[in-house]
């Protein structure tokens, strides 16, 4: 079994925190991207929205996500050493590897058992390992993390004009 990735929060504070710390990589991304098509002054202005901001944190955050990648026997045995977690599998039940994220904090989700349980979002694979990585990443930030680095997760933190792009209005 391999682990890789950075990100794996304890709790969905730590979840905020770390989404946070995202915003100044999201907009550095954003403007060398912008730089790297051409964008003027004005164009930039234009097209870099808030929104444009966000989707590179939320992209950011999901692509650093720490995902265990195994065959499909290591992730029964990790399951069943960690029975506080219910699998949340995406793809075939024939095919060898499987990656995946577990969620450290309760998710509120209707597919979790209601007293704490946690989830551990799984994607299968048998050639594509780098897609699968992608596909599970996506779907652990959209099943757990989004609701919690929002806005109504954010405890009343404007986490989208944190992301805003007005103070970049200016650039390239």
């Amino acid at each position: 079994m391999d682990t890789e990735g950075t990100l794996a929060p304890a709790t969905a504070d730590e979840a905020r925190a770390e989404y946070d710390e995202l915003v100044p990589a999201a907009k550095v991304a954003v403007r060398e991207a912008t730089k790297a098509m051409g964008f003027d002054r004005e164009e930039y202005a234009d097209r870099v929205t808030g929104e444009v901001v966000e989707t590179v944190r939320d992209a950011l955050f999901a692509s650093l996500l720490r995902v265990h990648v195994g065959t499909r026997a290591e992730f029964d045995d990790w399951l069943a050493d960690h029975p506080e977690y219910e699998p949340d599998v995406a793809g075939s039940d024939n095919v060898d590897n499987v990656v995946w994220h577990p969620v450290a904090f309760p998710v509120d989700d209707p597919a979790v058992d209601a007293d704490g349980g946690r989830l551990a979002i799984a994607a299968t694979w048998q050639a594509e390992r780098e897609a699968a990585l992608g596909t599970l990443r996506r779907r652990a930030f959209g099943r757990a993390y989004r609701a919690v680095v929002s806005d109504d997760g954010a405890d009343g933190d404007d986490a989208g004009e944190t992301a805003g792009a007005a103070d970049t209005a200016d650039e390239p």
